[in-house]
């Protein structure tokens, strides 16, 4: 899939193609357990071989039935805050998932994920033209799930059972969607949060 970046530029934050050269900087930057804990995706006492692998996961755009992975730079500094993802790309059924989401915790609860979300949206529905956009959260991740809902995604169940942790514990995925008939709401929505966040 060939992604105009021009159009994954906002006021707080802009994607940008990952790449190789971007592994090392994110090592260091990664590196910060309250990312991971609840995933559990990296582990800090396997952290090296276990980063490794997931940057080498991102940067293969074949796996998963196609993805396209990406830093986060902060707009005002160019600063790289965080990755995501899309992933399970999946054009004859026109829907793919986001996620492998993560940020530095210094820009939590801040604009820059909604602003992130909203780019990443507008470019799934309006210029891609797909019906479906899936995220799956970890069941022991209540704060993605909270932050899911709050951008308009719509709770539609749970795989029990669904996989392993980093740490072999078992992993419940709580499943959410966002579909073509629900995003002009859901982008007033977030457009709303976003000037609401910027007055605070």
């Amino acid at each position: 899939m060939e992604i105009d970046y021009s159009k994954l530029r906002g006021k707080w934050v802009y994607l940008e193609e990952m790449k190789e050269q971007h592994r090392e900087p994110l090592r260091q930057l990664a590196k910060d357990e309250r990312i991971w804990e609840f995933t559990k995706g990296i582990l800090l006492e396997r952290y090296d071989e276990m980063f490794d692998a997931y940057c080498d996961l991102a940067l293969d755009k074949n796996a998963q039935l196609g993805q396209e992975s990406f830093i986060i730079r902060q707009s005002s500094d160019d600063a790289i805050i965080g990755m995501t993802r899309f992933y399970q790309i999946i054009p004859k059924d026109k829907k793919l998932m986001i996620g492998y989401t993560w940020y530095l915790p210094v820009v939590w609860g801040k604009l820059h994920n909604k602003e992130c979300k909203l780019l990443l949206l507008q470019y799934v529905f309006d210029i891609l033209k797909f019906n479906r956009v899936e995220f799956q959260v970890a069941g022991q991740n209540v704060r993605s799930q909270k932050a899911v809902e709050k951008i308009g995604g719509i709770k539609e169940g749970v795989q029990r059972k669904a996989g392993y942790r980093g740490d072999g514990s078992i992993r419940d995925t709580v499943i959410f969607g966002i579909i073509d008939d629900e995003w002009p709401q859901t982008k007033e929505k977030l457009l709303q949060m976003l000037a609401e966040k910027q007055k605070a």
